[in-house]
């Protein structure tokens, strides 16, 4: 029983050490994805805006 106890407060100790973050790492992956996310919106509206530019020319024809 206690070796079991042992391995457990081990697994924890090594778990608990691994789990150390960063704040100045998460606030670069943060940033990171809100540039990905703008230039993702800014594609988006680029090309609806180019859908309703073609069809409009085609209505026009």
């Amino acid at each position: 029983m206690s070796s079991s106890t042992d391995t457990e407060n081990n697994q924890i100790k090594v778990r608990s050490s691994q789990t150390k973050v960063k704040v100045t790492e998460l606030l670069s992956r943060l940033n990171e994805e809100k540039r990905i996310e703008k230039k993702r919106n800014l594609a988006l509206g680029v090309a609806a805006v180019s859908a309703v530019t073609v069809f409009g020319i085609i209505l026009t024809i």
